[in-house]
């Protein structure tokens, strides 16, 4: 499915941007250049009649997203979080992304749940209300439970949103292909891997057994964090399509006034959410991936309610203590060692220089260091840091898309909490606590008493193991197949070609 085709699909982004009024604002919050909003507004008005028209009812760029699809509006919920990238106004419009989005009919909803668990869902809830939450892969009803009385919450599946979410991601493949055909430096970000990595989360966030089994595991991790709650998947009642999951009653971590009005302290609450965050993943190496304000709320008591398990991140040992390495070395302004770590673990080619990378890396952080949030610009960081990427031949870690795009997220969401947080202050404990647990002469020796239980039990495959080796060694390489380059190139063309000629065609009508 990822063929030609698609080029069309790729084409309808730009006109149903230019039809919504999108585009316009988009190139406005970018402050693009006018060469560029000349280029790209000539080609979306002569593309417009190929958009579609979404619900007027919506601000642009949320009309856009919606009208285009699931993945189209996983994106905008990311983008949402970061008001200092695209702007107040456009990140405000993008939240309702969230949870806000229109449901599909609660008969539709209990038909799935019938179908799913075998029998009416007026014999398994005592209480089924319409939608109280709808996203983009799903919707949540508040419901009771016939045999406990116990308040829980479903999510169910939007109708065929397996097959929509598919053509989305086949779209964004073959876009990935296109680049690293026409901008070979882009090759070290690695786009199509980039792409597999969100396909291989969307695909498992599309099936709720694998979601109900990330809360329980989350649960387990996170059941001594203070003022911290996840509430407990209940596996009788879910399935592929259906999940039965405690309610969480709190109030939204997004909606600034309603926390201001129940006295919460928005301030404490930027920090306990960044400091969760970063202990999950250094501690636990498991963490909740999709931390935005609409899969959070804050109970009565003040404790942080997260919820929505769809995607969960996981990160090895090896790579945690890395990323504590070097989240330390900025936090202690020792960008050497920072640059040292980079290099130990493979992440910038070892020909390069350190010292120089070292001193890219001061040029980063410090005109950040002791800054507040407001004083920060993150998109001139991100455009530096991605000139530092490019100049030192850094590959894209797939391994780690996922927690850097949490980290911003979650930076994010701190951010609209409190717009004056000092994110190296807030890490600092969190990091030098695991620093001191996992770094130090104790772990050395617990590393030490692992090796010897794993060469413990394989001993005797050992020398079997090494032959194995040696023989795969001394063999000549199998030349790997390769597709040919021009490919892309006869898609580029025959896409050009088949939208030139529809385009045509739709003058010939409407003249």
């Amino acid at each position: 499915m990822r063929g030609p085709h698609n080029i069309w699909r790729l084409i309808r982004t730009a006109a149903t941007f230019e039809r919504t009024g999108a585009l316009g604002v988009v190139l406005n919050e970018m402050d693009a250049p006018t060469s560029i909003r000349v280029v790209v507004r000539l080609f979306g008005w002569t593309m417009r009649w190929a958009g579609l028209k979404g619900d007027p009812n919506m601000p642009p760029v949320t009309r856009a997203l919606n009208a285009l699809g699931p993945a189209y509006i996983k994106f905008g919920q990311v983008l949402s979080t970061r008001p200092d990238l695209v702007g107040g106004d456009l990140a405000t419009q993008l939240r309702v992304l969230q949870d806000k989005l229109p449901p599909f009919p609660t008969d539709v909803a209990k038909a799935t749940v019938e179908e799913e668990l075998g029998k009416p869902a007026d014999d398994i809830y005592s209480e089924f209300s319409d939608a109280v939450a709808a996203a983009s892969i799903a919707q949540v009803h508040y419901a009771r439970l016939i045999n406990t009385g116990e308040e829980v919450a479903v999510k169910v599946l939007r109708p065929n949103i397996e097959r929509a979410f598919r053509k989305d991601i086949d779209a964004f493949y073959f876009a990935a292909s296109v680049i690293e055909f026409l901008s070979p430096s882009s090759r070290r970000l690695r786009p199509r891997d980039v792409i597999e990595h969100f396909d291989h989360g969307v695909m498992s966030e599309l099936d709720l057994r694998s979601e109900a089994s990330a809360a329980s595991e989350f649960a387990e991790n996170t059941k001594n964090d203070e003022k911290f709650q996840v509430p407990l998947a209940n596996w009788e009642f879910s399935s592929r399509r259906v999940m039965t999951l405690g309610w969480a009653d709190g109030l939204p971590l997004g909606d600034n006034d309603a926390l201001d009005a129940a006295g919460h302290d928005r301030v404490a609450l930027a920090k306990r959410v960044l400091q969760l965050f970063l202990s999950h993943a250094l501690r636990d190496g498991y963490f909740h991936a999709d931390m935005h304000q609409g899969n959070m709320k804050v109970a009565a008591n003040g404790d942080i309610i997260a919820y929505d398990f769809g995607i969960m991140g996981r990160i090895d040992e090896y790579t945690r203590r890395v990323y504590a390495e070097i989240l330390i070395g900025f936090i202690r302004r020792d960008y050497k060692r920072v640059a040292e770590v980079h290099f130990e673990a493979g992440y910038v080619p070892a020909d390069r220089d350190v010292d120089e990378f070292a001193s890219a890396l001061r040029a980063v952080g410090e005109p950040i260091f002791g800054m507040d949030a407001s004083q920060i610009s993150m998109g001139r960081l991100f455009h530096y840091l991605f000139e530092v990427t490019e100049r030192f031949g850094m590959e894209t870690r797939t391994e780690l898309i996922l927690l850097q795009r949490t980290m911003v997220v979650v930076e994010g969401v701190a951010r609209s909490l409190d717009p004056y947080i000092n994110i190296w202050e807030v890490a600092r404990p969190v990091v030098e606590d695991y620093i001191k647990s996992n770094l130090g002469p104790r772990a050395m020796m617990r590393d030490l008493l692992k090796t010897a239980r794993v060469l413990a039990r394989f001993g005797p495959e050992l020398p079997k193991m090494a032959e194995a080796a040696l023989i795969h060694h001394s063999q000549p390489p199998v030349k790997p197949q390769t597709t040919s380059p021009w490919r892309p190139a006869m898609y580029i063309l025959l896409g050009a070609v088949t939208a030139w000629t529809g385009f045509l065609l739709a003058l010939a009508v409407l003249s």
